[in-house]
C-alpha cells in the first residue's frame, strides 16, 4: 500500500493517528528499515505469523485508541514459543479490553524480536513558526530524563545530520563506550536524511516518532513507530 493510500484511508475513517503497522509501512516506503510487523486478527493468525517470523517474537495491541500500549498491558516481548505466545495474546486482549472498554481493537501486531542495540530516538514535529523540525537523540532514560536531543529544520543537508549526532552529550555511547560495539553512525545520518527528504515531499504529516531505533555496529532498525497526521 502506498503512502497516499494509507493516509487517504486514515482520512476516510476520520482519524489522525496511524497504527504502528501503517507507520512502519510508510517508513519502509521512505527507505527506512523497520522490524517486520504484521497484523493478526485472531490467535490462529498470530500462531501462523510467529511460525513465519520465527521465535522469539513481540506482541503489541493494535488500536489507534490505545496510545500508551505498555501502560494498558498491551505489549509482551521475548516470547520464546507457541505456549508463551498464546498466553500473551490472551493476556493482552483481556487487559486492554478491561482498561479501554470502548477502544476499537483491530487485533495484535506480531513482530520478530529485534536483537538489542544502542537505543536511539528519531522524530519530527511541525513547529507553527518554522515548519517541520527533525529531532535526534539517545533513547530510553536519556531522552526522558536528560532531554539529550538535537534539532534541525527540514530540509537537512548531510552536514546537518552529522552535526545533530555530534551535538548530543551521549555521543560517546554511539562511539563504543567501555567495550560496547559502536553504532553505525553513517547509517543513522542516512536515516535522518531519508526522513527529511520524505517529510519535505509529503504534506499532511504533523508528527513522526521512531522510538526506539536500535543502532548496531552495522545498520539500524526502527522497532516502534508512531505517525500523526495534521487535522483535515
Amino acid at each position: 500500500m502506498t503512502v497516499t493510500k494509507i493516509i487517504d484511508q486514515a482520512r476516510s475513517e476520520k482519524r489522525t493517528v496511524l497504527t504502528e503497522i501503517e507507520a512502519k509501512q510508510i517508513l519502509l516506503e521512505a527507505g527506512i528499515g523497520c522490524t517486520k510487523t504484521k497484523l493478526a486478527s485472531t490467535k490462529e493468525q498470530a500462531v501462523s505469523l510467529c511460525e513465519e517470523f520465527g521465535y522469539p517474537v513481540v506482541l503489541k495491541i493494535s488500536s489507534v485508541d490505545i496510545t500508551h500500549k505498555s501502560d494498558a498491558g498491551g505489549v509482551k516481548v521475548n516470547l520464546k514459543d507457541k505456549t508463551e505466545m498464546e498466553a500473551a495474546f490472551d493476556e493482552i486482549m483481556t487487559s486492554c479490553r478491561a482498561k479501554f472498554p470502548d477502544a476499537n481493537i483491530e487485533g495484535i501486531s506480531v513482530q520478530k524480536m529485534a536483537k538489542p542495540g544502542i537505543e536511539v530516538i528519531i522524530g519530527m514535529t511541525k513547529d507553527p513558526s518554522f515548519g517541520p523540525v527533525l529531532m535526534f537523540g539517545l533513547g530510553g532514560v536519556f531522552v526522558e530524563v536528560l532531554k539529550d536531543v538535537a534539532f534541525r529544520i527540514v530540509p537537512l543537508e548531510k552536514v546537518d545530520a552529522s552535526e545533530m549526532i555530534e551535538e548530543i552529550k551521549g555521543k560517546k555511547l554511539l562511539e563504543g563506550y567501555r567495550g560496547q560495539d559502536p553504532a553505525d553512525i553513517p547509517c543513522l545520518e542516512e536515516m535522518l536524511l531519508k526522513l527529511s527528504a520524505f517529510i519535505d515531499g509529503t504534506p499532511g504529516i504533523q508528527e513522526i516518532d521512531m522510538n526506539p531505533v536500535f543502532a548496531y555496529k552495522e545498520g539500524a532498525v526502527v522497532v516502534d513507530a508512531r505517525i500523526i497526521l495534521e487535522k483535515a
